[in-house]
C-alpha cells in the first residue's frame, strides 16, 4: 500500500488537540444523558454503550482525513520475455543400448531419464524428439506441450526400428526438424552407444549439414565400451544375460561436435550421463527478461462511504428512544 498525497496524513494531528478542547463538554453532555437514562432495563438493552456513540463522529472525522490521503493498494504483476531455444533429442534405440553397465538399468533407460530430467528443466523452448537404430523417425516434433513429449519419450522402446544404428540418418532426421525454425540458438544433443554400421546418410556428412543450417551439435557417447552385460532372450532357456564386447567409435562423435559448435561428452556411469544433461542446459540458455509491474487501486472512495455510513449510524443512535428518556 502506498498514498498517494502522504503530506494530507498531518491533518490527523488536529484530532487529539479538538478532542482536548471538546473533552469537558463531551463528558458534560455524557454525564446528563448517563444520569437522565440511568440504569434501567431498556437503557442497557438499547445497544450502543453512550460513550461508544460519542465516538463514532471522531472515527468518522478521521476515516474522511484518511481519504483525503488517497490509500491506494498495489496488485504486482510480472510478464517473462524469452527468445527460448529450440532442441531436439536424437536417442538412440539400437539393440546394443539394452547393456546394463549403467545402473538401475540398461542404457536406453537410464537415457530417458535423464532426458526426461533434462526437458523439466526447459519450460521455455520448444523440444522434439527423434530416435534412430537402423533407420530414424520423428517421434514428436518441436512441441512447447512437454506433457505429450514426456509420454513419447516414455513410449521409445527397442524394436520400433530396424536392428543396426545409423547415426548419421539420426542426425539428419533431427536437423531436418530444426530446419523452420526461426530461433537463434538451434541445437541437437546426439546420445548413441556405438559406431555408425546402417543408413544412407554419413555422420560427417550430417554434421556438415547441420553447420550449414547453424545447428550446434552436442554429442554424447554412452556406455563403458569393451566387454558389456547384454540380456539375451534365448528361446529355449529365457532370458539370460551374456557378456559381450561392444566397441565404440569417439572420434566420429568428437569431430560432429567440432564441425557443428557443439560439445563431446562420455557418459559411463548414470552420474555422469546426468551431469552431462546439466552441463548442455547450462550451455544451452536463452537470455531472459523479467518485467515487473504494479497497478495501483485508490481506496479513498471506499473510506469516504464507510465514514458516511459511521455518520449515519450516529445520526440515528442520537434520534432514537435510546437518547430520549420520556
Amino acid at each position: 500500500m502506498r498514498w498517494d498525497m502522504p503530506w494530507a496524513l498531518l491533518a490527523l494531528l488536529i484530532l487529539p488537540w479538538l478532542a482536548w478542547r471538546g473533552r469537558r463538554e463531551v463528558a458534560k453532555a455524557a454525564a446528563v444523558l448517563w444520569v437522565r437514562i440511568g440504569t434501567s432495563w431498556s437503557a442497557r438493552a438499547s445497544g450502543l454503550p453512550l460513550r461508544a456513540v460519542a465516538l463514532l463522529p471522531w472515527v468518522a472525522l478521521a476515516l474522511a482525513l484518511l481519504a483525503i490521503a488517497r490509500p491506494q493498494e498495489g496488485l504486482r504483476q510480472s510478464e517473462t520475455e524469452t527468445r527460448g531455444v529450440d532442441i531436439v533429442l536424437a536417442l538412440d534405440i539400437s539393440p546394443s543400448m539394452r547393456a546394463e553397465d549403467l545402473r538401475p538399468r540398461n542404457r536406453l533407460f537410464v537415457a530417458k531419464a535423464t532426458a526426461r530430467d533434462f526437458i523439466r528443466q526447459r519450460p521455455h523452448d520448444r523440444i522434439g524428439l527423434v530416435a534412430f537404430a537402423a533407420t530414424s523417425f520423428t517421434q514428436c516434433p518441436l512441441t512447447l506441450d512437454h506433457a505429450v513429449l514426456t509420454e513419447l519419450l516414455e513410449a521409445i522402446d527397442f524394436g520400433m526400428a530396424e536392428d543396426g544404428t545409423a547415426i548419421g540418418m539420426g542426425l539428419a532426421t533431427a536437423v531436418a526438424r530444426l530446419k523452420e525454425s526461426k530461433t537463434p540458438s538451434k541445437v541437437v544433443v546426439l546420445l548413441t552407444d556405438g559406431q555408425n554400421n546402417r543408413g544412407a546418410i554419413d555422420p560427417l556428412t550430417g554434421a556438415e549439414l547441420a553447420g550449414a543450417l547453424g545447428v550446434r551439435v552436442h554429442t554424447v557417447l554412452v556406455g563403458r565400451g569393451g566387454v558389456v552385460p547384454v540380456p539375451v532372450d534365448d528361446p529355449v532357456f529365457g532370458r539370460r544375460v551374456e557378456m559381450v564386447r561392444m566397441d565404440v567409435d569417439e572420434g566420429v562423435l568428437r569431430e560432429i561436435a567440432r564441425r557443428t559448435g557443439g560439445r563431446y561428452f562420455r557418459a559411463v556411469d548414470t552420474e555422469a550421463l546426468a551431469g552431462i544433461y546439466a552441463a548442455i542446459d547450462r550451455l544451452e540458455r536463452a537470455p531472459i527478461r523479467s518485467i515487473q509491474y504494479r497497478e495501483f487501486v485508490d481506496l479513498g472512495p471506499q473510506l469516504l462511504g464507510i465514514a458516511a455510513a459511521v455518520m449515519v449510524v450516529y445520526l440515528l443512535c442520537s434520534t432514537t428512544w435510546a437518547f430520549k428518556i420520556p
